[in-house]
């Protein structure tokens, strides 16, 4: 009988519940890891656990730092020390800067940076002790470059960035990875919601909007939550052993 790559590994993914991070779940379940799945929304979570397999669902709020230790401890119960963390969950609000509020900055900032560096922290020493873990940062192509009408969505993706690199000189010498995935714009919620948002505030038809937001990709087209989930389950792979402190582009050649 063939060995999956990740029998016997415990892979939390954060914002499992929809889009990519419910891809990377399937995806690294397919290669033999036992799932949770974190997120606020826990019958949704529970529907895709269910639909998956091998997989359990968590609810928690990643911002607030005592109930994210609270969940993975609950994780850790039924499948033992994490030993893949795939930090995806995430929120963008698009506006202009000069209307950017205060409020919204703070709960852009408090998901995207917050929420991975409380998600982290509940892992980082187990992993240190043990020797051995991955860490997989879902950034974005907004980490990379600058978005216009996104300001607080890229200085938070630019912040995970600069995280998963410091992490990955830290832990260079203790057999654990930190690797970020950098998606262009995908089909997820975000991004639906940004369509929309281009169609109420500019009159354009969503057809129009898509193209604008796909003429970014060289290819044409907006990238999958399949293709980014692949990338994420490669640098989960045992072997990736050698693979630390990058920020990898699935965006089709915007990014070089």
């Amino acid at each position: 009988m063939s060995i999956s790559p990740l029998d016997g590994k415990h892979a939390v993914v954060t914002g499992g519940g929809t889009g990519i991070g419910a891809a990377v779940a399937e995806r690294l379940a397919a290669l033999g890891a036992r799932v949770t799945l974190m997120a606020r929304n826990r019958d949704r979570l529970t529907e895709k656990a269910q639909a998956i397999g091998n997989a359990q669902a968590v609810a928690v709020d990643i911002t607030d730092a005592d109930a994210v230790t609270a969940a993975f401890a609950e994780a850790e119960k039924s499948f033992g020390p994490v030993d893949i963390l795939v930090n995806n969950a995430g929120a963008a609000v698009a506006v202009p800067f000069h209307k950017l509020s205060l409020d919204d900055w703070n709960k852009t900032i408090t998901v995207n940076l917050n929420g991975t560096f409380h998600c982290i922290r509940a892992v980082y020493d187990g992993m240190r002790t043990r020797g051995s873990g991955r860490i997989i940062n879902v950034a974005s192509t907004a980490g990379l470059t600058g978005y216009a009408y996104v300001s607080a969505y890229t200085a938070a993706k630019h912040g995970v960035i600069g995280l998963t690199r410091s992490l990955a000189l830290e832990l260079a010498t203790k057999g654990v990875t930190v690797n970020a995935v950098c998606p262009g714009y995908t089909e997820t919620e975000i991004v639906r919601s940004a369509i929309d948002n281009i169609v109420a505030k500019t009159g354009r038809s969503e057809a129009e909007a898509r193209a604008e937001l796909t003429a970014r990709n060289p290819q044409g087209k907006m990238v999958q939550p399949q293709e980014v989930a692949s990338a994420v389950a490669w640098l989960a792979l045992p072997e990736q052993a050698a693979i630390t402190g990058q920020a990898i582009a699935v965006a089709g050649g915007e990014v070089m």
